[in-house]
């Protein structure tokens, strides 16, 4: 089979799934530099080492690359995560016995590939920091009229969250300055959280004199702001992270087409299994929400004075009802790395994630649990939303598309598109880790 390799055109789909008859769909454009948000060597330089400097963190030992690592394709090889009160990376992350985890992260830790591109205005499994110009700040967040100015954009924005949580990189309530700040709600101002970790990087020489070089007002005397180190992160990540020089970018640049297993399964992709609905463009996601009946375990997305272990998705940030478990389509560039999947990493393995993603109410009642990857935490139940039967046929009753019947081989060609979708630079980044940061701490290498 030929492909037509025009995308001003449509493409035409034959697929055996289809039967006989011809479909025409469109196909995405490239990828373009134009559908990047501008960067600066220098800022990149700065960013690149704050991202892996643990001084982010309330205790000092935990970065954003602890749980964000390229060994794991951006994210942290395991389906919840243990931030604050363990140690080491992955499933080799072990719990500090002299300060204990709190709770497990109620969420997968989400890849970090082409956030950068501005099409990417909503963040975060739940969408709750999103682009808004009507906003004096131009961001939506739970923090509201907290928000502080002067963050480039959502990227930038996103990076707050995690210093102020108490169970990632803040600490718990009393163990450091920055959780205590947390803790008593200051989070803005002079000895609040973000100034508190600014405090930090201007008392680091090496720092200053980065941010000196990228940043004018800094080297004309103005103090290093957080969103100067937000800003910073957030330049790192667009250009460290951009990834379109995989098989499926060399198909859309009428470089080298696709063939064989990885054809068909592109041809169902945008023809009968209608992976396309959603995962559209030239990122492979909407951005919209969708419940699509992701099997729950952890703690769920609770506040500490909740008695629950729900995760309701979009419903928390919205009220609105018809948001209840629906969750953020993700990006599927780079898919095949940053396995577990789905908002709480239920799968460990691709083709069954594409199999259960088909049809989600005939996959619950065959999930199997072995399915996680999950550290040994001792004394916290897990299974509490899947073991509800009303629970979990609320789970189910939401999903809202009707099931796609895909054959083992189906399942098999679909994969094998989705490993096309890896760039040759993805697992390590285009400067990959520095063997050591301005404040002497360790690198998660």
């Amino acid at each position: 089979m030929t492909m037509p390799q025009s995308h001003a055109l449509a493409i035409l789909i034959t697929g055996t799934i289809l039967g006989s008859a011809a479909i025409a769909l469109d196909a995405p454009p490239p990828v373009t530099d134009a559908m990047f948000a501008p960067t600066t060597p220098e800022m990149v330089a700065v960013g690149h080492l704050l991202f892996w400097d643990p001084i982010l963190s309330g205790n000092r030992n935990i970065s954003c690359a602890t749980c964000h690592h390229p060994k794991f394709g951006t994210s942290d090889g395991v389906s919840l995560s243990l931030g604050e009160g363990a140690t080491g990376l992955g499933s080799d992350r072990i719990i500090d016995p002299d300060n204990r985890p709190e709770q497990r992260i109620p969420r997968n830790a989400p890849a970090m590939f082409n956030l950068g591109a501005m099409e990417f205005t909503t963040l975060f499994h739940d969408g709750r920091i999103q682009a808004d110009p009507a906003q004096p700040n131009g961001l939506r967040t739970p923090l509201d009229q907290e928000m502080v100015q002067g963050f480039s954009g959502v990227l930038s924005a996103q990076t707050m969250f995690p210093v102020l949580s108490q169970d990632e990189m803040a600490g718990h309530y009393s163990e450091n300055e920055i959780s205590k700040a947390v803790r008593s709600g200051r989070l803005t101002g002079q000895d609040g959280a973000w100034d508190l970790i600014a405090q930090r990087v201007r008392a680091i020489p090496a720092y200053q004199s980065a941010f000196e070089a990228a940043l004018p007002e800094v080297a004309a005397g103005r103090a290093i702001a957080f969103t100067d180190i937000s800003n910073a992160i957030a330049d790192f990540i667009t250009w460290e992270w951009r990834s379109d020089d995989s098989p499926f970018d060399r198909h859309l640049r009428d470089e080298v087409a696709l063939s064989g297993e990885a054809l068909r399964g592109m041809e169902l992709f945008y023809g009968a299994a209608a992976c396309s609905t959603c995962h559209s463009g030239p990122f492979l996601t909407d951005h919209q929400f969708h419940a699509m009946g992701v099997p729950q375990f952890g703690p769920g997305k609770a506040e500490r004075f909740e008695n629950h272990a729900r995760d309701e998705g979009r419903f928390r940030v919205t009220g609105r009802e018809v948001d209840r478990y629906a969750f953020l389509t993700p990006s599927l560039r780079n898919i095949a790395l940053t396995a577990p999947y789905g908002h709480t990493g239920s799968h460990r393995d691709l083709a069954a994630f594409v199999a259960y993603h088909a049809d989600p109410a005939t996959g619950v009642a065959a999930y199997e649990r072995d399915q996680p990857v999950l550290h040994d935490f001792d004394g916290k139940p897990i299974w509490t939303a899947m073991d509800d039967p009303q629970e979990r046929a609320r789970i189910t009753a939401a999903v809202a598309t009707p099931p796609i019947q895909l054959s083992p081989e189906d399942v098999t060609a679909l994969t094998t598109f989705l490993s096309s979708l890896t760039g040759a630079t993805a697992p390590t980044g285009r400067l990959g880790i520095p063997d050591t940061v301005p404040s002497g701490l360790p690198v998660d290498q």
